[in-house]
């Protein structure tokens, strides 16, 4: 494994991997809808090779497995050890042999030049260290006029799910420094310029983007209380209390509780979102 994302190797092999894996069954139907969005508009056809970036559990490599069928193929690439044997269990259990699962950062990894008709991502590409080195990594990987299609997030403030949680937070310790707006983190590529650019610097023509802007599901339709404890979890919330003793925890309880609760419906928990849909093409 390469040195150049090591502090991100770090973090998701012993911090944000085991945690994703404990809460797949609440993250997944959460973001799922917007990585089907990004595969539609890549148009994921029978027959093509598919390279999926930062796979993490594998639920978006089984899908486009699906969309490409067994004369397709598909490769997801982690950096992620625990998300990765989610994966390869998931894809063991369905029996899939034309989805293969690799340990790999593919800010650096030697993927075979020109080999997939279509790289995508759901929300694994803005923890690139070197986002231009990374995307011209990846551009190297697609042949002559292949496709390029992920969701990443927009700011903290379009996104009520994250937002509401972490000031309710707020007001009960003090949050960490706001670290530099474009470093390696959730809200990286929140600036739509900036990927634009990214993208562009890296030999990425026709870039396009769409704002997503939906009500998902926090928790995949767990009850209030589940919830709640989900966000105390994850998200900018999560990462505030990681270090809180029990008080602290059961006060931010209380207060995630109020902020969230308007927002429950029939079939759960219902709150604001906004992520961008980017796509691009190499060049012929």
């Amino acid at each position: 494994m390469s040195e150049a994302n090591r502090a991100q190797i770090e973090y998701w092999n012993e911090i944000a991997g085991p945690k994703w894996v404990q809460l797949a069954d609440r993250v997944e139907p959460q973001i799922a809808p917007l990585g089907l969005a990004a595969m539609e508009a890549l148009s994921v056809a029978r027959g093509e090779r598919v390279l999926d970036v930062g796979c993490g559990c594998g639920q978006s490599t089984l899908q486009l497995g699906e969309r490409v069928g067994t004369d397709g193929a598909v490769l997801g690439a982690d950096i992620s050890g625990p998300m990765l044997d989610e994966a390869r269990r998931r894809a063991c259990a369905v029996g899939v042999s034309h989805v293969r699962l690799q340990q790999a950062d593919a800010q650096v990894h030697a993927f075979e030049p020109g080999s997939f008709d279509v790289a995508f991502s759901r929300f694994g590409v803005m923890f690139f260290e070197d986002p231009v080195a990374a995307f011209a990594n990846v551009l190297r990987a697609l042949r002559p006029g292949g496709r390029l299609g992920f969701v990443c997030w927009q700011e903290l403030a379009r996104n009520a799910w994250m937002l509401r949680p972490v000031a309710a937070v707020a007001a009960l310790i003090e949050l960490p420094a706001r670290p530099d707006p474009h470093a390696p983190g959730p809200f990286a590529f929140a600036d739509v310029e900036r990927v634009r650019g990214t993208l562009e610097k890296a030999g990425f023509e026709d870039v396009a983007a769409e704002s997503l802007e939906r009500d998902l599901l926090v928790g995949g339709g767990a009850s209030l209380e589940e919830t709640v404890e989900f966000l105390l979890q994850m998200g900018p919330a999560g990462a505030a209390l990681r270090e809180a003793g029990e008080d602290v925890r059961s006060r931010a309880a209380a207060a995630v509780k109020e902020t969230v609760a308007p927002f429950v419906t029939p079939d759960g928990v219902r709150m604001p979102s906004a992520s961008w849909r980017i796509t691009a093409r190499r060049g012929a």
